[in-house]
């Protein structure tokens, strides 16, 4: 699965981007605005890719993507769609490392997710979930067509505003 735009391609992760996800996991964005999910050597990240990444690919036919520019294939980040047990329809998630930020590259590549989804899944909604105060991914959401819908509690307890199309 390869999914391209007019600047960057997304790809399913391998175990072998496990450094890049030891680093975006454990940027200040991400720290922040997603959670702290424990990544503090190479293993962990394989160990996290196995659980949430592969067997999504597996079970459900998406979920996270390598985000790269395709001129040098540098990695900026991850968009995907994940199947969260309590939520009915699949949600967009992006992160993206600090130094790639405010650029498009987030919208171009949720975009392309997005219309991944409808044409070639064939899945008709999408939701997304964020926290209150992480205003540009609100901004994100909205621009990808999403309304807030309502509220989402994360499997911590955290309370996260919701958004759908």
């Amino acid at each position: 699965m390869e999914i391209e735009t007019d600047r960057l391609l997304l790809r399913q992760y391998t175990l072998t981007d496990a450094p890049f996800i030891f680093k975006l996991m454990n940027s200040e964005g991400w720290l922040k605005n997603i959670g702290d999910r424990n990544i503090k050597t190479l293993k962990d990240a394989e160990d996290y890719m196995k659980k949430n990444y592969l067997s999504s690919y597996e079970k459900h036919g998406f979920g996270p993507y390598l985000v790269s520019l395709k001129e040098g294939e540098t990695p900026l980040g991850s968009a995907g769609l994940y199947k969260r047990d309590n939520l009915e329809h699949p949600d967009i998630g992006f992160a993206f490392l600090p130094e790639f930020a405010n650029k498009g590259y987030a919208f171009e590549a949720a975009n392309a997710v997005m219309q991944f989804a409808s044409e070639t899944l064939g899945i008709v909604t999408i939701v997304g979930i964020t926290l209150e105060t992480n205003l540009s991914s609100i901004k994100l959401l909205k621009k990808l067509g999403l309304l807030e819908v309502g509220n989402y509690t994360y499997e911590d307890g955290e309370e996260l505003l919701l958004f759908s199309n």
